[in-house]
């Protein structure tokens, strides 16, 4: 009989393995920045699903147990789970009692890269914990949490179901928009079946338009004089319910960024509010698991289009909720973000835009006192660097013949439609114009990135940086600690500590007989505010960015005493002696 030498065969397959590794190692070159060899292989220059968005949230959650967990927040309209990654190094702490960053995207369904984004946000952080320090710390300090998706339904339809790309922006309860007594009988008709709702165009001799010779796909507005060719019809539909329109009843026509409980305003005052302030199960669902978690002291939610970095407040009567403090601090990280993503302004909404009631952004820092941005993602800057503006014609024909090269547009063909006769459709598709084409995904998921990382760096991070003995004598002594807050922003914004909505910083002295405790005033002068009520545990209304304070104990014994911080959102610290 044979005798197999089980060592030899082990080196053997260990210099295999080591060999295959190696050559696989030859293929790839690192580049900075960016995840080597990621565990979780994601290619960030398409969109996914809400199957695989769920599917990308899984793998993450397996690969990195320690780093990631998945949960579902709440259930939709249609009973899909809203998830939820919660990304903190969970061996330094819970996360739930660290500074918290909270992101989200896709509130309105046809806005989907909001997506992409946060879930790159999380792969990121996972992927190179580990390989950089300052990722490390960072998810040491702090946490985050991701909901890549608010609006899964109708995402879904966005994608899957023919669609303009403005539509849906909804989620999916099917309303009656026309005030017919019919909801939903009358929504777009996809005429040549390719998943996309394009234009109609028809002949006729009072048409204003022609076909530009130069370009075929691009419809050219004659002279007031002169006689046109082409009438435009609209987008692809046909007059379902015999009332003389089209497309003029499709899914809901209410805006779930018009659905939060800060300054809400019904539907004949704000168009897109539904029946009351958190009516939608999605917005309901954000807003208890945030009413949960004191933590979060920053948020972030995504939507396009236009390259903007949004802050509050969104109408005009309520620009006296936003105390200078606090736009010191807005504008601070605001304008990195400015220096971070090529192309982005920081603008205020009402004041830049139009005004907003009932938003998600004036609910997180009017209801919550959270410093919240939101980001609307793309901007014409990004194709030649010129910023012509959205829906550039001119710009997106060019985008599509030397970019894109004939994707992004849908040539003119002839359809034969039963109420407008022959017609020809056409256009640019639905996830054009709006969405990153795939090439300049990646890149601007990045930059985006970057700014929530800062803003989330810049979460109060507490520290004890001195403490001081003074005997007074008869056993009694006098113990006075400094704390530091590290970073800009205070423990309690402007908002908060208005409306009280987050207790008070603990500072607390354990292990010694606590005979007085206060807060110091004007450490020069010797001023001090006492704190008559369990001495021990100091409550320290705020602690603000970038700045110190001050307690003071009289104790006797204490030997060994500890001193502990513990503030909802600036989180814990701690000296012993």
């Amino acid at each position: 009989m044979k005798t197999i030498d089980y060592t030899s065969v082990l080196c053997l397959i260990i210099a295999m393995t080591v060999g295959s590794v190696g050559k696989a190692q030859e293929k790839f070159f690192r580049a900075i920045g960016t995840p080597h060899e990621p565990k979780v292989e994601v290619s960030w220059n398409r969109y996914n699903t809400y199957d695989g968005v769920v599917d990308i949230m899984e793998k993450i959650a397996e690969a990195y147990p320690k780093l990631a967990r998945l949960e579902s927040i709440g259930k939709s309209y249609e009973d899909r789970s809203i998830y939820m990654l919660t990304i903190s190094d969970f061996n330094t702490g819970n996360p739930d009692e660290k500074p918290a960053m909270y992101i989200d995207g896709n509130i309105h369904s046809n806005e989907i890269q909001g997506t992409e984004f946060s879930l790159y946000t999380a792969w990121y952080l996972t992927e190179m914990f580990g390989d950089l320090e300052f990722i490390n710390q960072l998810l040491k300090d702090k946490t985050f949490y991701i909901v890549p998706t608010i609006n899964p339904d109708a995402r879904d339809n966005y994608m899957k179901e023919p669609n303009t790309p403005h539509s849906p922006r909804s989620g999916m309860l099917v309303l009656d928009t026309d005030g017919d007594g019919e909801a939903g009988e009358d929504g777009f008709d996809d005429l040549n079946g390719d998943n996309h709702i394009t234009y109609m165009i028809r002949k006729s001799p009072t048409g204003r338009f022609i076909k530009d010779p130069q370009d075929q796909r691009r419809l050219i507005r004659v002279a007031a004089e002169e006689q046109g060719e082409y009438e435009m019809l609209g987008f692809e539909g046909i007059d379902k319910d015999g009332d003389g329109e089209v497309n003029e009843d499709g899914i809901g026509y209410y805006d779930p960024n018009r659905d939060w409980g800060w300054k809400w305003q019904p539907d004949h005052v704000q168009r897109g509010a539904y029946k009351y302030p958190f009516s939608l199960p999605e917005s309901r669902a954000v807003a208890d698991f945030v009413m949960k978690h004191p933590n979060i002291a920053g948020a972030q939610s995504y939507h396009n289009y236009g390259g903007m970095i949004l802050r509050g407040p969104g109408a005009e009567e309520d620009v006296d909720t936003y105390n200078k403090e606090d736009v010191r601090i807005y504008d601070a990280i605001a304008k990195k973000g400015e220096e971070m993503i090529p192309g982005y302004r920081y603008l205020t909404v009402y004041k830049d835009l139009y005004s907003v009631f009932g938003g998600e952004l004036d609910w997180f820092y009017g209801g919550r006192g959270i410093y919240t941005y939101t980001n609307e993602l793309m901007v014409s800057y990004l194709y030649f660097h010129k910023n012509e503006g959205r829906a550039n014609q001119e710009e997106e024909l060019k985008v599509d013949k030397y970019l894109t090269f004939g994707d992004a547009f849908i040539d003119w063909k002839e359809y034969k439609h039963p109420q407008y006769g022959s017609i020809e459709v056409g256009g640019f598709k639905k996830n054009f114009s709006r969405a990153h084409p795939g090439f300049l995904l990646e890149q601007d998921a990045h930059r985006n990135m970057a700014f929530t990382i800062y803003h989330a760096y810049q979460t109060p991070k507490l520290s004890i940086t001195n403490v001081e003995e003074n005997n007074l004598g008869n056993g009694l002594k006098e113990v006075t600690a400094t704390l530091y807050n590290e970073r800009l922003m205070p423990t309690h914004s402007g908002q908060d500590l208005k409306f009280k909505i987050e207790r008070p910083d603990l500072v607390s002295i354990t292990n010694a007989d606590v005979v007085a405790g206060m807060i110091v005033e004007d450490d020069d002068f010797n001023k001090v505010k006492e704190q008559v009520h369990s001495p021990e545990t100091i409550k320290v209304p705020n602690i603000p960015g970038m700045e110190t304070v001050k307690v003071r104990w009289i104790i006797s014994g204490g030997r060994n005493y500890k001193i502990n911080v513990d503030s909802a959102k600036g989180g814990k610290a701690s000296w012993s002696k």
